[in-house]
């Protein structure tokens, strides 16, 4: 199986930043997509952030200009930039990877277990 461990979530003052970081380890042959989502209680998961491995990314509109998603292949890392954090950024943020496992394995997504976010003062 694909792992996938997150890390940098915390507690944040409005207009504070974090970075997050998302690890995949295990059985890798390739990573075609990494993405953020996002949960609130009592609403549905959203996609927050994505990113190819060619690099072109894709945002909501709500954090167009705030956040930055990036990865580095090499470690099969995908990051989450926050910045002018806001209280309705507060969730808990989960990892996705669109990835195979073996050459011409089957596509599968796999999810990290979440970090939590959260914005008050």
């Amino acid at each position: 199986q694909v792992q996938l461990v997150e890390s940098g979530g915390g507690l944040v003052q409005p207009g504070g930043s974090l970075r997050l970081s998302c690890a995949a380890s295990g059985s890798i042959f390739s990573i075609d997509f990494m993405a953020w989502y996002r949960q609130a209680p009592g609403k549905e998961r959203e996609l927050v952030a994505g990113i190819t491995s060619a690099g072109s990314t894709n945002y909501r509109d709500s954090v167009k200009g705030r956040f930055t998603v990036s990865r580095d292949n090499a470690k099969n890392t995908v990051y989450l930039q926050m910045n002018s954090l806001k209280p309705e950024d507060t969730a808990v943020y989960y990892c996705n990877a669109y990835a195979q496992q073996i050459r011409l394995g089957p596509r599968r997504n796999f999810w990290g277990q979440g970090t939590q976010v959260t914005v008050s003062s």
